[in-house]
Parts: C-alpha cells; sequence; structure tokens
C-alpha cells in the first residue's frame, strides 16, 4: 500500500512540472505574439543609428609589483658557519661575502687532493720515460695518463669547494631574510642561508582582455601609478605578453618598472597601468546586436525608410570593442541598422519601429 502511495505522489508532482513548464511557455507566445502586434502585422524591430565616433582606446589595469630578482640563497658545502657579514635589510652587492663556512676540513681535502695529483704527475713521468725505452706498455701509460687527469679534476673539485666556503651573493639587492646563525651546520644538500630580493627594477603584473591586447606590443612604454606614493611618477615598458589566454580568458602582461633613487616600491604593493594611445581616426560603430546570428556572419540588416522594409546588407566588420563593432566597410554615417526582431526578418520583411 505504501509502494502505491508513492508511485501516485510522484506522478503527481510529474504532472505539475509539466503543467507548470507549459504555462510558462504559452507566457513567452503571448509575449512575442503582443511583440509582433504592436508592429500592426509587419515585424517589431528596434533599430539603431549609424554613427561615426573617434574610439577611445585607452584604459588601466591594476596588478601587483614582484621584484626583477628573488632568490632563495642555498649552501653547497657541508660544515658549521664561523661567522656571518650582513644582517636582514642589508644591500648587497653581486660577488660580496656574506658568510664564511668553517674551511678546515674542506681546506684538509685540497691538501690531500693536491698530493695526489702531485703524485699522479710523477708517476706519469716515470711511465713516459719507461715507455720510450720499452719498460711498459702504451696501456699503461694511457693509464697513468688517466690518473693524473682525473687527480687533475679531484683537485680542482675541492678547490672549488674550498672557495665556496666563502658564501658569496650572486646578484645585487637587499638580504630580506637570513635564516642561519653563528654556529649552525648547513649540509650540502641545501640549507637555505639568505633570502635576497632586488627591487633596483620591478615587474608590475597585470592581465588584460582580448580587444585590449591586440593593441600592445614588446617594448611599449607605459606609464605607471601607487596609490601610496601619488606624488612619484614611475614608467616602465612591456617585456612579457602572453601568447595565450588564462583560465578567465584575459592576457598575463608584465611591464618592468625602474623603482626610484630610494627604492620607494616595494615587492607586493598594488599598481597601476596607465595604458594610452595615439587619438584614433573616427571610425563606423554599430551595435554587437546588430548581425545577423554573431559578429562572424558580417551581415546585418538596414531600415528602408522608404518603404519600411528591411534590406539585407554585407559588411566588414573590425574591431570589437566592448558592446559596439567597428565597420570598416559595407555602411555609412547616417544609416539605420536593425538590432532586435532579427530572427523573424528576410530581405524586404516590411517592418515596424518599436520605440
Amino acid at each position: 500500500m505504501k509502494r502505491v502511495i508513492i508511485i501516485i505522489v510522484v506522478i503527481a508532482a510529474a504532472l505539475a512540472a509539466i503543467a507548470l513548464v507549459l504555462k510558462n511557455n504559452k507566457k513567452k507566445n503571448d509575449a512575442k505574439t503582443a511583440f509582433i502586434a504592436e508592429g500592426g502585422g509587419a515585424v517589431a524591430v528596434r533599430v539603431a543609428t549609424v554613427e561615426k565616433k573617434v574610439v577611445d582606446l585607452d584604459f588601466n589595469a591594476n596588478g601587483n609589483f614582484a621584484a626583477n630578482q628573488e632568490l632563495n640563497f642555498l649552501s653547497e658545502n657541508a660544515g658549521r658557519v664561523s661567522a656571518i657579514y650582513v644582517k636582514e635589510g642589508d644591500r648587497v652587492s653581486k660577488g660580496q661575502v656574506l658568510a664564511r663556512v668553517d674551511a678546515e676540513i674542506i681546506n684538509t681535502d685540497r691538501e690531500t687532493a693536491e698530493a695526489a695529483y702531485q703524485n699522479a704527475l710523477k708517476d706519469e713521468a716515470r711511465y713516459q720515460s719507461s715507455y720510450q725505452t720499452g719498460g711498459v706498455t702504451q696501456q699503461q701509460l694511457d693509464q697513468a695518463k688517466l690518473a693524473t687527469r682525473n687527480a687533475q679534476l679531484r683537485l680542482q673539485a675541492s678547490k672549488r669547494r674550498l672557495n665556496d666556503a666563502s658564501i658569496k651573493s650572486p646578484i645585487n639587492g637587499i638580504v630580506n631574510k637570513k635564516y642561519i646563525e653563528v654556529g649552525a651546520f648547513v649540509t650540502a644538500q641545501g640549507t637555505q642561508l639568505f633570502e635576497l630580493v632586488d627591487v633596483s627594477k620591478l615587474k608590475l603584473k597585470v592581465n588584460v582582455n582580448e580587444a585590449q591586447v591586440a593593441n600592445l606590443k614588446l617594448g611599449d612604454r607605459i606609464d605607471i601609478k601607487s596609490n601610496i606614493f601619488p606624488t612619484e611618477k614611475f614608467s616602465g615598458k612591456i617585456t612579457f605578453i602572453a601568447p595565450k589566454a588564462d583560465a578567465t580568458l584575459n592576457f598575463p602582461i608584465e611591464i618592468e618598472v625602474a623603482n626610484n633613487t630610494k627604492n620607494s616600491l616595494k615587492a607586493g604593493m598594488y599598481g597601476t597601468a596607465v595604458f594610452n594611445f595615439p587619438q584614433q581616426a573616427p571610425s563606423i560603430l554599430i551595435p554587437r546586436t546588430s548581425f545577423v546570428g554573431s559578429v562572424s556572419s558580417n551581415q546585418v540588416f538596414v531600415l528602408d525608410k522608404a518603404s519600411n522594409t528591411a534590406k539585407v546588407r554585407n559588411v566588414v566588420s573590425g574591431r570589437i570593442l566592448g558592446d559596439n563593432v567597428e565597420i570598416l566597410d559595407g555602411l555609412a554615417a547616417g544609416e539605420t541598422v536593425i538590432t532586435s526582431g532579427q530572427i523573424n526578418l528576410a530581405d524586404g520583411t516590411a517592418v515596424s519601429i518599436v520605440k
């Protein structure tokens, strides 16, 4: 019995849903009928006048400043930190010694490698002399030369490790963070030592849409504003334009910005890129909804005022500028295009303008 009741309830709900859909469809059909009836038998349409306007391409885009160079500096040798010569906030130059690792063990390795290399040289000289008198074979001489070469490479590696005991800055910048203290042990696997940041130049990262990116190119000079320093003037140039849109259909842009002498701008601050373009020549513009189907169809209906009929017109479309489309050929200023009701039109259909 319970199962029968459930089935009846489900059927009743389905019938109610069908009734609601039919009622909504009737409302839509009544609205369409009323719309057409406004035209007194002709197809009711809305229209717009074709205008020639100056296109303003200027726009602003907001983004964040990022450091031109940012480096998490890691250790290359194992050892105990014996000295640190900088603190957080210090400005450092490329090649400047930041800290030193105890080099006693590393120096011992270098001395051992040096001794092994000198012995290999002597062995090679003896084998060379013996080879000339027939005392050793060519193969034995080649092995002696190989041993000398391997000993030389080990010596070079030990000298490099000894040199790396003095930890030097690889870039010009500022010590943003210091992760070590005197006495700490660092490993050859890469203990984090310092975070170095160069803010003498920054990158402003912004996003622009497809219409805006079409007018940009690498090297363009851009004015930059910062709300934190409203009286300061900054400028930059475009160094990167993404070849592919992101998930939001915008294109990431990077602008290299020269900081002032005080390095006022900091990585992570907000900035505004001001894109200014030369004044454009006036263009023919029509609403985007004027096109039959889509902009790519390059067809519109033009109102023939003498006969109050719609005429198909082929046009050549240009840039899409917001809700308007630039027309390169096919229309003249002052003509009237139909912006709605095209689905009910054919060439020569009588129309009635709905205001």
